[in-house]
Formats: C-alpha cells, sequence, structure tokens
C-alpha cells in the first residue's frame, strides 16, 4: 500500500508539474502577444516624437557603427549573403538542368527561384542574424544596467522611444536593404551562369526576362517586410524583458534568433501557399 501510494504521489506532483509548465507558456505567450500590440501601436507616437532616434536607428542598421562600420553592418551582411546564394543557385541549376539536356532555363530558374524562395528566406536569416541580434543586446544591456528604467523615471515611455523606433527603422530600412538583396542575387546568379559556366549571355536573359513576373517581386517586398515587422517585434520583446545579468542578455538573444528564424521560414510558407500553392500560372512548354 506504501508502494502504491508513493507512485500516486509522484503521478500526481508531475501531473502539477505539467500543468504548471502549461499555464507559464500560456502565460508566455499572452504577455508576447500584449507586448507586440502595444509596440505596433506606439509606432505611431514613435513616429511624431522620436524623429531623430528613428533616423539614427536607420543608420545603425544599415551601415553599423564603430569599428563595423561599411564591413558589419546589414547593408554588407545581407549583399553578401543573398550574392553567394544567387551564385549557388546558378551552379546547382545549370548542373541539374545539363543532366536531362535544359541548362538553357538556368535563367528561369534565377528568375523563379530566387525571388520566390532563395531572397526572402536568406534577407530573413540576415535580418535576424544583424538587426534582431544587435537590437536584443543592446535592449537588454539596457535593461540590466537600468537604462530603461532611467527612462520611466525621466517621464519618457521607453515602448515608444526605445520599440516603437526600431520597428519603424526596421520599415523603413527594408526596401533598399532588401533591394540590394534581389539584385545581388540576380547579379551572381548571370555572372556565375555566363562568365563562370560559359552560357550564352542571350539565352540566358531571354529565359530570365520571360519567366521574371512584376507581381512576384512585389509580393517578395511584402513578404520582406512582414519578416522585418516580426523580427523586430520578437527581439525588441526578448531584449526589452531581458533579466539575468550579461548572461541572461546572451541566453535572451538566443532564444529570440532560434523564434525569429523559425518565424522567418513559416511566413515563407505560408505566403508561398497562399500565393503559389494552387497557381497554374507557369507554362514551360509552347
Amino acid at each position: 500500500m506504501s508502494v502504491t501510494s508513493l507512485r500516486h504521489g509522484r503521478a500526481s506532483h508531475a501531473a502539477r508539474r505539467a500543468g504548471r509548465g502549461v499555464v507559464r507558456t500560456i502565460d508566455t505567450v499572452g504577455e508576447q502577444i500584449v507586448f507586440c500590440a502595444g509596440a505596433l501601436l506606439s509606432t505611431a507616437k514613435a513616429a511624431r516624437h522620436y524623429r531623430t532616434e528613428t533616423f539614427r536607428v536607420v543608420t545603425e542598421i544599415g551601415l553599423g557603427t564603430g569599428l563595423l562600420a561599411m564591413i558589419g553592418g546589414s547593408v554588407a551582411i545581407m549583399g553578401f549573403l543573398t550574392l553567394f546564394a544567387g551564385a549557388t543557385v546558378a551552379v546547382q541549376g545549370f548542373t541539374s538542368l545539363g543532366n536531362i539536356g535544359v541548362e538553357a532555363l538556368t535563367g528561369f530558374l534565377s528568375a523563379y527561384v530566387n525571388v520566390r524562395v532563395v531572397a526572402p528566406v536568406v534577407a530573413g536569416v540576415g535580418l535576424a542574424a544583424t538587426i534582431g541580434a544587435g537590437t536584443t543586446a543592446q535592449l537588454g544591456a539596457m535593461r540590466i544596467s537600468e537604462e530603461i528604467d532611467a527612462l520611466e523615471v525621466m517621464a519618457i515611455r521607453s515602448v515608444p522611444y526605445l520599440v516603437g523606433t526600431r520597428i519603424l527603422a526596421g520599415l523603413i530600412a527594408i526596401v533598399p536593404l532588401y533591394s540590394l538583396a534581389v539584385l545581388a542575387a540576380f547579379l551572381s546568379s548571370r555572372i556565375a551562369t555566363v562568365t563562370i559556366l560559359g552560357q550564352s549571355p542571350g539565352v540566358y536573359d531571354h529565359y530570365f526576362a520571360t519567366f521574371l513576373r512584376p507581381a512576384d517581386v512585389l509580393w517578395s517586398f511584402g513578404q520582406a517586410i512582414v519578416m522585418a515587422v516580426i523580427v523586430m517585434l520578437v527581439h525588441s520583446y526578448y531584449g526589452y524583458t531581458a533579466h539575468g545579468g550579461p548572461s541572461g542578455v546572451g541566453v535572451a538573444t538566443g532564444r529570440a534568433v532560434r523564434l525569429s528564424l523559425i518565424a522567418v521560414v513559416t511566413v515563407t510558407l505560408l505566403i508561398s501557399l497562399a500565393l503559389y500553392g494552387s497557381s497554374r500560372q507557369l507554362h514551360l512548354a509552347g
């Protein structure tokens, strides 16, 4: 009887612990939703009252600061990422299509894959690794050093000043950054196919121009904007709520990067299903 009672006690303790874990998860999700809603609403006040701070963050996001200026900023990192990703698409596509004798369609593959998948995903990863991680580290450092509390004491609302300005800066910076990313992917694909692999420039340009749809490019920019907002919200939340000293900031940054990467690929999947899941507009045969 005592053994049975002990087993029942352990089972009930495990059930209570699992229940507390579920409740904590629900509370965390609710807290994140409330924070994100407040942060989005705070962008209006940030646009009215904190324009100088917003443009400072835009400069910091695009070019970097200190010794990393023009080298470690988002412009350089996203440019190099998409440059090599586009070249990889060209090399793999040329080789794979050549196995079935249709390597002339490499231009089609560049116009089709770069816009719909490669450029958005690579740009999202670059956003999370540069803008996002930097935002979490900055806000986390301000939280543990009580700078955010000092802003509140000075009657400055910290969410519009710190979070709203960063969301606005991300929205402003993403358009030129993503333009650079798409152009780098297109340019590297053409150079790899024509200069390195030896395909005729006319053949490549013909299939590229034929299958590049302006609507796909516009939707790709919309996807990049959505990813930028989600990345800034996720990283701002983890940085704003960081605790536990410098190690806590590191943990918060890691969790934010993990969640934002999941969000990037999830957004890509959902938008691809919504736009192209039942699309029948592609015809390779005449």
